[in-house]
């Protein structure tokens, strides 16, 4: 018999989790949901080209599916429980979970669609009747699916590096912001780097960096490993410790975002605000952190080759 699709594990992975009502390995929920799947062990064991396991693969999408809706929670790494939001479903009452279902909930359809993409749909969709996003995806071209896709797996691996970002101690994000500027070409060696991050304790500054390798100028950094919006205050605060050193440049880098005050007063001064959005695209741009998993080559005609002038 076939392997489910991502989609159709979802239900049955939000029953499993109503059932346990406690924090589960997802490790456990995929032996659940074998087991009660009738699929022989040969079924089970089918890989992708890449070597991952499909229906491991197709039931982690299910669980980050849910999750970005807001159904599921994660308590702690490699776990995960039904939320309160999720307990209001009536399970019981569904024939299936399906990505239209999920397109109610504001944070999945924020996942799920780019920002444009999702004013797109917003305006042309009136109603949630199914056949519409797949109406919408009919009519978008290969690269344009291609696009997305890429998209999509992108927020989700942002998401993910934030998520373990925040799960370890200020001083591994100090750390992680030495390797990062280092791989980024500030810093000169990444020892000198490594001595100038997190040592200052200078009101307000973190550490100084150099911004080239002849150490000719100094970048004063802030990196603030934070949940909350950072504001107006902590970017003046930051000016003041600038001053105090007659700094010119300062960055300031946290793991959640800046108040539109705080990017206005920033801007007057001269210093580069850098969100958990700006520092998960870095950390994926210079490759810290990620690994390329698989890659693809999509190939064109080459039309000289065809040009009989040429010969």
């Amino acid at each position: 018999m076939p392997l489910p699709t991502y989609d159709q594990l979802m239900l049955p992975l939000m029953k499993i989790l109503a059932e346990q009502n406690r924090p589960i390995k997802i490790s456990d929920i995929v032996d659940l949901l074998a087991a009660s799947s009738n699929l022989s062990d040969e079924e089970l064991g089918q890989s992708l080209p890449s070597g991952k396991n499909i229906f491991k693969d197709r039931v982690s999408w299910a669980k980050t599916y849910l999750v970005k809706a807001g159904l599921v929670q994660q308590p702690k790494r490699a776990f995960c429980e039904i939320s309160d939001l999720g307990k209001t479903i009536d399970l019981n009452g569904l024939n299936s979970i399906t990505n239209d279902f999920l397109s109610q909930f504001d944070s999945f359809k924020d996942f799920k669609f780019s920002r444009s993409n999702k004013v797109e749909i917003e305006n042309s969709l009136v109603s949630n009747d199914e056949g519409h996003q797949k109406k919408y995806q009919e009519t978008q071209t290969p690269e344009e699916t291609i696009q997305n896709t890429i998209n999509l797996l992108t927020l989700n691996l942002k998401n993910d590096l934030l998520k373990f970002i925040k799960e370890n101690s200020p001083s591994f994000f100090e750390r992680l912001v030495v390797d990062l500027l280092v791989a980024m070409g500030y810093g000169g060696s990444h020892q000198d780097a490594a001595q100038a991050i997190g040592k200052t304790n200078d009101g307000g500054i973190d550490g100084v960096i150099s911004e080239d390798r002849l150490g000719l100028d100094k970048i004063y950094i802030q990196a603030k490993r934070w949940e909350n919006t950072v504001g107006r205050p902590d970017i003046q605060q930051f000016k003041g410790a600038l001053a105090d050193q007659v700094a010119k440049k300062g960055v300031f880098i946290t793991t959640s975002n800046f108040s539109k005050e705080a990017n206005e007063s920033a801007k007057k001064s001269g210093i580069v605000l850098i969100d958990g959005d700006k520092l998960t695209s870095l950390m994926i741009e210079f490759k810290l952190g990620v690994q390329v998993e698989r890659s693809f080559h999509i190939y064109k005609i080459d039309q000289d080759r065809f040009d009989e002038e040429t010969f």
